[in-house]
């Protein structure tokens, strides 16, 4: 991991504008964006800016650096600070490796990745850990605790692309409720995710738009992918499916279509 030295630009941050945020104990921070999905070219040096809020009274200070990571079928984030193989970490610099943010106060802080000439099309993913002085807990028998956000991103490198197949579209028991799930195979060198609605309607005819999980699908990475029936009230649990269900549409993922056509039966 290189030390940032020169000025940066800031970029519009992209991807969700809800901010990630942790506390543990005295550890209270936001962060915007928590995550960033961009794209640069081979030999081009990509800045970006995060913000963070300390939501606590009192000053802190934070240390930040570089991880690796993973995400496993439930979509649970494990970070790691030793480097991967082919990990694209050593292209990126951050602008200090520790900060102070005023009690009530926010700092920008930048970084950047420098992408190599020669790098290949595909798709650079670390994250940024911004973490807090450890603190003990637990009474008598205290122990150190630091809290942590990780601030996740994914740059793809030249043409880098996904390429998504359906490999089953099934059924499964998820929180508590059976529903269409599709086991979809990304071939790709990018990661994406599938969005939109497709049509289902059930064996008493009603219709409804069924959502697809929102989990990211890395490259060579097959994953199952629950969805879910969409009230016509936000606030309404989701309907309870009679099946035999037939599913018609498509989803999306970057500016391709997934065509779905199938009867499916529990």
């Amino acid at each position: 991991m290189r030390s940032l030295t020169r000025p940066l630009a800031a970029l519009c941050l992209f991807a969700s504008l809800w901010p990630a945020a942790a506390a543990a104990q005295g550890f209270s921070a936001l962060v915007s964006p928590p995550r960033f999905e961009d794209r640069a070219q081979p030999g081009s040096v990509y800045r970006n800016v995060v913000e963070i809020t300390n939501v606590s009274a009192r000053a802190a200070r934070y240390t930040l650096k570089t991880a690796d990571w993973t995400i496993d079928g439930n979509g649970a984030v494990a970070f790691d600070t030793a480097l991967a193989p082919g990990s694209c970490r050593p292209w990126v610099g951050l602008e200090a490796a520790q900060i102070d943010v005023a009690g009530n106060g926010k700092r920008r802080y930048r970084f950047e990745v420098a992408v190599p000439k020669d790098a290949p099309a595909g798709e650079c993913r670390f994250a940024i850990l911004l973490e807090g002085a450890p603190e003990n807990v637990g009474g008598a028998l205290a122990l150190p605790v630091a809290g942590r956000i990780g601030i996740i991103v994914y740059l793809g490198i030249g043409d880098a692309a996904a390429k998504l197949r359906v490999i089953e579209t099934t059924t499964a028991q998820v929180e508590g409720q059976r529903v269409p799930v599709l086991r979809v195979r990304n071939e790709g060198n990018a990661h994406t995710r599938l969005e939109g609605l497709v049509d289902g309607i059930d064996a008493k005819g009603r219709r409804y738009g069924l959502q697809p999980s929102s989990l990211p699908i890395l490259p060579g990475e097959t994953r199952t992918l629950a969805l879910t029936p969409q009230a016509d009230d936000a606030n309404a649990p989701a309907p309870t499916l009679a099946y035999p269900l037939q599913l018609k549409g498509a989803l999306e993922w970057d500016r391709q279509t997934l065509p779905l056509d199938q009867r499916l039966t529990p």
